[in-house]
């Protein structure tokens, strides 16, 4: 494995615990920033980490890109390649995974949207044919 690279501004925190770390192929590190007005959490992915497919009832979630180079894809729908500054609100109800480049470290600051029972499903996981077919079939758009 790569060394240790910290690719954001925020503290990249610890290994992603087993009860939430069993929904990743690969290594994550989480650090809550805030509780305040909604959980803020800089999530830190090892090159080609990536979460399960997953839906947020209720609340959504909101991506701001901080460093390295990553993936946002819903079901159904194109891969979108991700840089820092980039921005991606997911709504409610939609089911996506996202994740790091396989050359890449990669973080993200994930908002919460609060929401009278809002919850984080996990699904799936993303299997290593569907992220294969990221490199072979060149995706390169960038998102925002």
């Amino acid at each position: 494995m790569n060394k240790v690279t910290n690719p954001s501004v925020f503290p990249m925190g610890t290994e992603i615990p087993e009860q939430i770390g069993r929904y990743y192929v690969g290594q994550a590190y989480l650090q809550t920033l805030t509780e305040q007005g909604g959980p803020i959490s800089n999530v830190t992915f090892t090159p080609g980490c990536r979460n399960n497919w997953h839906i947020h009832h209720k609340g959504g979630q909101i991506l701001l890109i901080t460093g390295g180079k990553g993936w946002y894809q819903t079901w159904g729908g194109e891969a979108q390649e991700l840089h820092p500054g980039d921005i991606v609100n997911i709504p409610p109800e939609v089911k996506h995974w996202h994740g790091a480049a396989e050359d890449s470290w990669f973080s993200h600051l994930a908002v919460s949207v609060t929401a009278e029972g809002a919850a984080c499903e996990w699904l799936e996981t993303v299997s290593d044919e569907e992220y294969e077919k990221l490199r072979e079939e060149g995706y390169t758009d960038s998102f925002v």
